[in-house]
């Protein structure tokens, strides 16, 4: 089993341009199912989650292919299969994306349960509903049965929960559902944004892009589209800390400074000056990061929730991050009661958390920490384990890494450019050698 191993305190510099986001990559991807003509899809990140997907689609029946770095092409006229693979659809939660778009086309999905990151219960009830509210039946076992003999039909319906993929699920239903279906309580993050888009240049209509209450005007067919995927907010945030975690100067191209506003609060809660610079992001260097009490001198709070408060995916990273800031701030995950269970690992490596119950975790900073062996429970933590380690004292080795390269396109790569020395092991019996950092990086 591969691994990385790092060595750390060198401070991380140069230039990068993210990937583009692997949420808004795997909806499209699914939505392709919803017409006959060739979708292009652009800035599709080159990552494990994708490449799943990418054979989920060809199991079905369509043609999907890689025809550039980043681009990928669907055609999905040949799909009659409505039954998805059940042993990929275990790997990635994305797979039940695909209900949505095979019900609306062919009246029936046979949907097994998915798969993805084990970070707390992550709920159906939201997608059934919304198909049910669109005409579907729904059978449940070892197998989600949902069809639709006569059609779906566009209705008014209110989510109990602004579950994205839900939202995403709907929205692609409603696309190729004749008339006009109202979603209140809708998902509204970049990349259920980017999926809208998509959608409109399909030729459906999607009006409150962004809000919560979106309205959808569906058409009896759909046709292809070239599409571009907006830049990963996450990975963005992800590199930011790293910066400001290890002192150095970092720009980040191409950015959306509008998907970054309420990480920027959080960051600069915890010391971290950010630049705009345009559409660039500049973390200069040798930041020190302290904690910005609330007044009246009470602890600092960084607390999650559904866009646009502060990214559910960010918690992780912003936990690490808290470990290199002086001064004490609690971390509320509100979503997902098992994020936090990774902060042992931060532990171990000298950091000073508690974690006070399954959603909150009060860290007190900065710590000296000091390499460690650990493993990747999952892509955010996984990525959390990096930065702590790219800032520790000695080595580590960070195992299953698999899981980061599910969610980070050739990370190691990337961070080698900007100074970082990390190398990818191939199995333990392998040497351990480290290449020499390359220093400074221009863009990548």
């Amino acid at each position: 089993m591969e691994k990385f191993v790092i060595e750390g305190g060198v401070p991380l510099s140069g230039t990068i341009t993210p990937a583009g986001n692997k949420n808004a990559a795997l909806p499209a991807l699914a939505a392709a199912l919803l017409t006959e003509e060739r979708v292009v899809l652009r800035n599709i990140p080159h990552i494990r989650d994708v490449e799943t997907m990418i054979e989920l689609l060809r199991l079905l029946g369509a043609d999907a292919d890689w025809i550039d770095r980043n681009v990928v092409a669907v055609c999905a006229a040949g799909v009659k299969e409505t039954a998805v693979d059940p042993e990929l659809a275990r790997q990635i939660r994305a797979s039940f994306l695909l209900a949505g778009p095979l019900l609306a086309r062919f009246g029936r999905a046979l949907m097994p349960p998915p798969g993805g990151d084990v970070i707390g219960r992550r709920r159906l009830d939201p997608h059934l509903d919304a198909f049910r509210a669109l005409g579907a039946e729904v059978r449940s076992g070892s197998h989600y049965e949902i069809v639709a003999p006569n059609g779906l039909r566009p209705c008014d319906f209110f989510m109990d929960e602004p579950s994205v993929m839900a939202t995403e699920n709907a929205l692609m239903a409603a696309a190729l559902t004749p008339g006009t279906t109202i979603i209140h309580n809708a998902a509204a993050e970049p990349h259920v944004q980017d999926l809208a888009r998509l959608l409109t240049a399909m030729g459906a209509r999607v009006e409150g892009i962004g809000s919560n209450r979106l309205v959808v005007e569906g058409r009896r067919e759909l046709g292809g589209a070239d599409f571009t995927i907006g830049p990963d907010h996450i990975e963005i945030g992800s590199f930011i800390a790293l910066a400001a975690c290890t002192g150095g100067e970092l720009r980040i191209k191409d950015t959306v400074p509008e998907d970054l506003r309420m990480v920027r609060i959080a960051f600069e809660r915890l010391g971290c000056r950010i630049e705009f610079e345009g559409r660039d992001v500049v973390v200069p260097a040798g930041q020190t990061l302290r904690v910005r009490d609330d007044d009246g001198n009470a602890v600092a709070k960084i607390e999650d929730g559904p866009w646009p408060a502060f990214p559910a995916d960010l918690t992780s990273i912003v936990v690490a991050m808290a470990t290199q800031a002086d001064g004490l701030i609690l971390i509320h995950e509100k979503m997902f009661e098992n994020r936090l269970f990774f902060v042992d690992k931060l532990v171990s490596m000298g950091a000073r958390v508690i974690v006070c119950d399954p959603h909150r975790a009060v860290v007190s900073g900065p710590s000296k920490l000091r390499g460690q062996r650990l493993e990747s429970p999952d892509i955010r933590a996984g990525m959390a384990l990096l930065i702590a380690a790219l800032c520790a004292e000695g080595v580590s080795e960070i195992g299953n890494v698999r899981q980061i390269d599910r969610g980070y396109e050739r990370i190691d790569e990337r961070l080698r450019a900007l100074g970082a020395r990390i190398e990818r092991v191939g199995s333990p019996e392998e040497p351990i050698v480290l290449r020499a950092a390359r220093g400074t990086a221009g863009a990548l």
